[in-house]
This record gives structure tokens, C-alpha cells and sequence, in this order.
């Protein structure tokens, strides 16, 4: 994550998507026993706090779906004001319903499905 994190700084929205993307594929490829050594870092600030906080809910997400909990940098990450990435009417509705439950602890509605783009 720590990587991921500094490649997104200065990138453009559709950049940071295509970014994640590749970070997902690569990340189901790992085998399970290494996947947490991707995940420990913290990663430095992106300069966006959205981002940041985003990196901190897909990291507990994705831990969560390999049966163990987060790093502990994760926690200190949330936002005051929900944030909608995708932000049309049936993205909004979409994510509300479906977001997985460490975006929405955080305040970061996205979609699960948004989150198998590659």
C-alpha cells in the first residue's frame, strides 16, 4: 500500500483509478501469506485526504476478505464529510446500498463492484 500511496500523489483522478485497478490485480495474484507484508506500510500522504482515507478502507477491506484485521495506521484515517467517488445519482444510490463496511466506517461511499475493475 505503501507504493500504491506514492504513486497516486500528483496523478489525476483517472489515473489513481487506473492505479488502484492494477494494484487489485496484482494483489489477487499474491499468495495469502504474503498479501499482509502489502498491506503493513503506512503509506506517506497523498495530498489528497479522500485518497488518503481511501487507501486506509481499501486496506482494511481487503485484509477482511483474507480473514484478518488491518494494520494498526489504518485506524487514525476517516473523514468528516462523506465522500462519493463516483458521484452521478445511481452511483450514490448504488454505494449507499452496497459499500463494503470499512469504506463506509470511514466515510468513503463506493460500490463493492467498483471495487473489481480489473
Amino acid at each position: 500500500m505503501e507504493r500504491l500511496g506514492a504513486l497516486l500523489v500528483g496523478a489525476d483522478e483517472a489515473r489513481r483509478w487506473r492505479l488502484v485497478a492494477e494494484f487489485l490485480e496484482e494483489y489477487r495474484w499474491e499468495p495469502v501469506e504474503s498479501r499482509t507484508d502489502l498491506l503493513a506500510a503506512e503509506p506517506a500522504p497523498t495530498g489528497d485526504e479522500h485518497w488518503d482515507v481511501f487507501l486506509a478502507a481499501l486496506t482494511e477491506h481487503l485484509a477482511a476478505k483474507d480473514g484478518r484485521g488491518g494494520p494498526p495506521w489504518v485506524e487514525t484515517r476517516s473523514l468528516r464529510r462523506f465522500w462519493f467517488p463516483f458521484n452521478t445519482r445511481a452511483a450514490r444510490v448504488d454505494a449507499l446500498v452496497h459499500a463494503p463496511a470499512a469504506f463506509r466506517r470511514r466515510g468513503v461511499y463506493v460500490a463493492a463492484q467498483e471495487l473489481n475493475v480489473a
